[in-house]
């Protein structure tokens, strides 16, 4: 059992993750991407995973602390040479501050639970072969 507030895991689900770079696009929980589909042939891969380290545990982080985090998590990406795009996590009611973010496809499920818990977040948005993005909840 989640030791995550349901309010917050009700956050989570309805937020709109938007994949930024030269074909962008929005993944929805529960909800396949053609998007998503055409971008795993594209990089030859059949997972991905949208992650942040922005506000560890769903805290509110000043700002200085968010970006040094996030800096430390894409240089991390970075050593891994997999593909990574900009992405920004955004509530459709506004209710919860738009969060950035990275997508990383064929990032395995071990791989990302692990930067996850790493970076102190309470889940990541999970894509597997069927491109149909999911939370996974890391506490």
């Amino acid at each position: 059992m989640s030791v995550i507030p349901m309010e917050t895991i009700k956050a989570y689900l309805e937020t709109e993750y938007h994949v930024l770079g030269d074909s962008p696009f929005v993944l929805s929980i529960g909800v396949a991407s053609e998007p998503l589909e055409k971008l795993y042939k594209q990089t030859r891969t059949n997972c991905a995973v949208f992650i942040t380290a922005w506000n560890p545990q769903s805290r509110n982080v000043d700002e200085a602390t968010n970006k040094t985090k996030q800096a430390e998590l894409a240089k991390e990406l970075g050593q891994r040479s997999l593909a990574c795009f900009d992405g920004v996590g955004i509530h459709p009611t506004g209710g919860w501050p738009k969060e950035p973010g990275f997508f990383v496809p064929g990032l395995s499920l071990e791989a990302a639970k692990k930067l996850g818990i790493k970076y102190g977040q309470n889940a990541v948005v999970w894509c597997g072969p069927d491109a149909v993005p999911e939370l996974v909840t890391l506490r």
